[in-house]
């Protein structure tokens, strides 16, 4: 006798609910029963197994009670049992059921045969009762179509009415818009006519020197008529947002200074490029990573050489369309011998920057959306779904210590030197932690909503974090609360960045800046000493999802869903270079030597734009 058991049930559901759509539901099942250590070939189960299965059974059931039954009309039988009745009866049961049915169905047929002459009776009278209900009929529905057209008219007349409502609204705004522009530009007016008249004091008091003095009007002057147009904030003033459809448009990139890599067969979410070569590493959907050779030239130079090198990076045996195997995160170590990704498999997997495989680290339960190393490359730090944060030991290539302090899943984890470290979790909480200790070193408790991300500045002083609550904070281990709460947003932020300046950085005659890129499709630049807003930098028309400091500080690159890349000028606050693609950016990162950005897209493919100024 043919059995089967739970483990082989539990996969037949399993293969039913994925190949019926029902994908989250299905990844719950296979997580708690244990399906991914299950030694079942899913290559041999057929799409379809388990309709097929209990189709089956009912057949079975069917053929057994036909070889007991002794009445010769089968198909008449069976057409008075349901599917149901096969399943929940024996064999007696349904052929008692056959009979009672089919005596019934006698009696049925002579009570019809009595009624029929009465039938054919009511027949007739219904026949003269036909013209009446038609005449009736046709009277209400001349009464429906004339309460349809009254409707109709009120429809229209509230239709009507709501859009003079929308235009009233939309002129109020308008002139509110208007209103602010005049408030602005008076303002620029008074800072213009202060500056005249410092620069004629000066004039009175240096006689001597008229004649120049006059030249340097001129030049001041010219340079008050230019300044509206370059959004230049005069000392004093308050932060103002800069928008571009204001400005003179920026430099668009044209398609000769870029390179389009293709390959990847789903959208692309994470890019890196190595930080001591021209390699470019990139994470998909379509469950591998690839790390792309780029020449050192500009990109015209590198298509005249031919396709570039690449390496792919399968996170899958066999089958090509496992969703569990999205390649969430990735990150180089220090000296880009070695690239680590994350997996919705939810284990990390480390390569050689030639694409070998060289090992696999099990241990997480959940998806992992984020991965690091530590600065000396002998730590790897992990984030997942389970709730957790692993810190792994590459030279035994083990897990040397698992934190479990959040309640729900790890989103973001960073490093704050080479044994500590710093994770932010859906459950609003922050904790910075240190191996081989089993408690927190510091809680950071304030946000109100989902922790995105965390950045510890360059010097592992303050650690920036951002939240679904609209806010960014910045704190640090001397105190409990945060230093500098910035609510300037006005929707969730998703990421933010420290610039590459100030003590401890190459730049170290810069200020350290904070940005911040929001659903508000706004980036916001931040003083750190103060906790003011810099800058409101206003271009995208959708969520921005990654900025990206260049190696000097002295611009920035964002991504946006609104398929553009915009490059600014941190001092001057404006788009300097735009490009346009052909899909929402997921991540823009710089090359080290900062002529080159790498963007990833959601239409599967990954950008090189070359930056010249």
């Amino acid at each position: 006798m043919i059995n089967i058991n739970s483990r082989e049930l539990n996969y037949l559901v399993y293969r039913y609910l994925h190949e019926s759509g029902f994908t989250h539901t299905a990844f719950t099942l296979g997580y708690e029963a244990g399906l991914n250590k299950s030694t079942i070939d899913g290559n041999l189960v057929p799409p379809g197994a388990l309709v097929t299965f209990v189709q089956k059974g009912i057949q079975y059931l069917e053929l057994e009670a036909n070889l007991t039954c002794n009445d010769s009309d089968i198909d008449e039988d069976f057409s008075f049992i349901q599917p149901i009745d096969l399943i929940t009866k024996d064999v007696y049961e349904l052929q008692k059921m056959i009979k009672e049915k089919k005596e019934s169905l006698q009696k049925t047929k002579n009570r019809e045969k009595n009624k029929e002459h009465e039938q054919e009776h009511a027949r007739e009278k219904e026949k003269e009762h036909v013209k009446e209900r038609e005449k009736e009929h046709e009277q209400e529905n001349a009464r429906e179509r004339e309460r349809e057209r009254g409707h109709a008219r009120e429809k229209e007349k509230e239709q009507e009415r709501q859009h003079r409502e929308r235009e009233k609204r939309i002129e109020q705004e308008q002139h509110r818009e208007k209103e602010k522009e005049k408030q602005q530009r008076e303002k620029e007016r008074e800072l213009e006519k202060e500056k005249i008249e410092r620069e004629r004091e000066r004039e009175r008091d240096n006689k001597g020197k008229h004649k120049e003095k006059e030249k340097k009007n001129e030049d001041l002057e010219d340079k008050i008529r230019v300044q509206p147009e370059e959004n230049v904030i005069a000392e004093g003033a308050e932060p103002m947002e800069i928008d571009t459809s204001s400005t003179a448009l920026p430099s668009v990139i044209p398609n000769s200074d870029v390179t389009i890599l293709e390959g990847h067969t789903s959208e692309v979410f994470v890019c890196a490029w190595s930080p001591t070569g021209s390699l470019l590493a990139s994470g998909s959907g379509d469950s591998t990573a690839r790390i792309w050779t780029i020449g050192d030239g500009p990109c015209s130079s590198n298509l005249q050489k031919g396709p570039l090198d690449v390496a792919v990076l399968k996170h899958y045996r066999g089958r090509t369309n496992d969703k569990s195997k999205d390649v969430t995160t990735l990150d180089w170590n220090g000296d880009g011998t070695l690239l680590a990704t994350g997996s919705y498999d939810g284990q990390a997997r480390i390569w050689s920057k030639d694409g070998e495989l060289m090992s696999t680290l099990t241990k997480h339960k959940g998806p992992i959306f984020s991965l690091k190393w530590n600065k000396k490359g002998d730590y790897l730090l992990s984030g997942s779904v389970d709730k957790t944060a692993i810190v792994w030991d590459i030279k035994t290539g083990e897990w040397k210590q698992q934190f479990e302090f959040h309640a729900a899943p790890t989103l973001d984890v960073d490093w704050r030197n080479n044994v500590s470290f710093a994770t932010c979790s859906t459950d609003n909480m922050i904790y910075v932690c240190k191996v081989g200790d089993n408690r927190p070193v510091k809680t950071f408790v304030g946000h109100q909503g989902e922790v995105n991300a965390i950045k510890w500045d360059p010097t592992g002083t303050l650690l920036a974090s951002c939240s679904d609550d609209s806010t960014a904070k910045i704190w640090s281990v001397k105190q409990d609360t945060c230093l500098h709460d910035l609510k300037e947003h006005t929707k969730e932020i998703y990421t933010i960045r420290w610039s590459p300046t100030g003590p401890g950085t190459n730049n170290p005659n810069q200020p350290l800046v904070l940005a911040s890129a929001s659903f508000d499709s706004t980036i916001k630049l931040w003083d750190v000493e103060t906790g003011s807003l810099l800058h409101s930098l206003v271009a995208h028309g959708d969520p921005v999802y990654s900025v990206a400091f260049s190696p000097n500080g002295e611009y920035l690159a964002s991504g946006s869903l609104d398929k553009c890349m915009h490059i600014w000028s941190v001092k001057e606050a404006k788009v300097v270079k735009t490009y346009v693609g052909s899909g929402g950016i997921f991540e823009v990162c710089w090359n080290k030597e900062g002529d080159k950005i790498g963007a990833c897209f959601s239409n599967n493919v990954v950008c090189i734009l070359d930056f010249r100024m």
